[in-house]
């Protein structure tokens, strides 16, 4: 995801440096920051924040490890996985929304979908990075159509 000379098009890593900062500073504030805001789209015009759907993510969040979180923003960000996509021969369904403040669409689900030998891509208008829950009664049935297929 990060910006680097094979991927000009990449997130500049100060942007994974500020979620590194925010998440060391204060964990709890980052995990309500995130989930109130950019995450689940709540952050738009608009948007009716839900605060069992914020208060469950913070949740899960903090039941993770500190460093664990800190380490997976560069594993997330950093680890060029081309290869491995590649190597990828069952089919695969690759699902994002084009709304997502967290993995831009064009550098996410765009690539992973020329790079998988068997894709079947589908980018939702509007949705967020958390749309599996902000969107379920969309999502799930496009995913048991395709399990099912």
């Amino acid at each position: 995801m990060v910006k680097t000379d094979s991927n000009p098009d990449g997130t500049p890593i100060a942007v994974f440096d500020g979620f590194r900062e925010a998440l060391a500073a204060n964990r709890a504030q980052f995990f309500l920051d995130v989930a109130s805001g950019p995450f689940y789209g709540f952050n738009r015009d608009g948007a009716k924040i839900s605060d069992g759907v914020v208060r469950n993510w913070w949740r899960q969040g903090m039941m993770g490890g500190a460093n664990a979180h800190y380490e997976g923003i560069k594993a997330f960000s950093e680890t060029d996985q081309t290869e491995d996509l590649k190597a990828i021969t069952v089919p695969t369904l690759v699902l994002q929304g084009d709304d997502d403040q967290i993995v831009p669409y064009k550098d996410a689900s765009l690539l992973q979908a020329k790079l998988l030998p068997n894709a079947t891509l589908k980018v939702y208008e509007g949705f967020p990075h958390g749309m599996l829950t902000t969107h379920a009664d969309v999502i799930n049935p496009d995913l048991l159509a395709f399990v099912r297929a």
